[in-house]
């Protein structure tokens, strides 16, 4: 049989520590991934503290760049692990890996771009990987899956809210007029949607007695609209229950997918082989 050429063993090594799990040195690769991730975010939040940013300013921005290059790196490392980098980079991890290390380099042309680096914290959702709890990320996929199931639904909700939000925006604006706060169109609807949603922010309140009525009826009404999203994805969420399945925590070497079947032989994106 011909031997794989050395560049093809480089690179299933590397998946194997990068993406895999199941051995040593993958899985203290994953686990001294996610002290730095911790590190990383921890640092972004004291420097955020004027008084830690006076006395340890210069040396938590060392340490943030420091994190900067190594995730860059192993960014780097996972494309070319992958026999598809492209599927990897637009992939939910491959995007969030990238949002990880871009507000560093923004930094450079953006002054406080860095404290968009706690996107870092997302990366933390890998330790469900990490620590091969299947049975939660087969939660996820189930909940993944009711929340697109919900999205025709919960869309034609969000557009009557709009529509009724933006009705009684414009009521409010005829029935209180500017003395009461109501200046423009506008403002009504962003009285109506704080009102609706149960904020009650009270910089902007009616003073008449046919706008108390109407806010009234906006408040009871806001109690409804709680409750519809809540229950069209409460019983999709059951309909993802009844057909739940396992899902194995092993990533494609082609593309990185993940959230395969547990008893899949093949990547369901890209065909190739587990």
């Amino acid at each position: 049989m011909p031997e794989s050429p050395p560049d093809a063993s480089v690179r299933a090594r590397l998946h194997e520590i990068i993406f895999e799990s199941d051995t040593f040195a993958g899985k203290a690769f994953d686990v001294a991934l996610l002290v730095a991730i911790l590190v990383s975010v921890l640092a972004v939040m004291l420097d955020s503290v004027s008084s830690i940013h006076r006395d340890y300013g210069a040396a938590l921005r060392v340490t943030e760049w420091a994190f900067t290059i190594a995730f860059t790196l192993e960014f780097a490392l996972r494309m070319y692990s992958v026999k598809r980098p492209l599927r990897y980079v637009f992939s939910f991890y491959g995007v969030i890996d990238l949002l990880a290390i871009l507000p560093s380099y923004l930094s450079l042309f953006y002054a406080g771009a860095q404290s968009l680096m706690l996107v870092r914290a997302f990366r933390i959702v890998r330790i469900f990987r990490i620590l091969k709890l299947s049975h939660y990320l087969g939660e996820a996929q189930q909940l993944v899956v009711a929340l697109r199931a919900s999205r025709a639904k919960i869309t034609v909700f969000l557009l009557v809210v709009t529509t009724v939000a933006s009705i009684v925006g414009g009521l409010m604006y005829l029935i209180e007029g500017e003395s009461s706060g109501f200046d423009s169109i506008p403002a009504g609807v962003y009285w109506a949607i704080v009102t609706m949603t149960t904020v009650g922010f009270g910089d902007i309140a009616p003073v008449t007695a046919v706008g108390r009525m109407l806010a009234s009826l906006v408040m009871l009404l806001g109690y409804g609209i709680i409750a519809i999203p809540t229950g069209i994805v409460t019983s999709e969420i059951v309909r993802a229950n009844m057909l739940g399945r396992r899902v194995s925590a092993q990533a494609c070497p082609s593309c990185a997918a993940e959230g395969h079947d547990a008893d899949a032989l093949h990547c369901k994106y890209c065909g190739h082989a587990l």
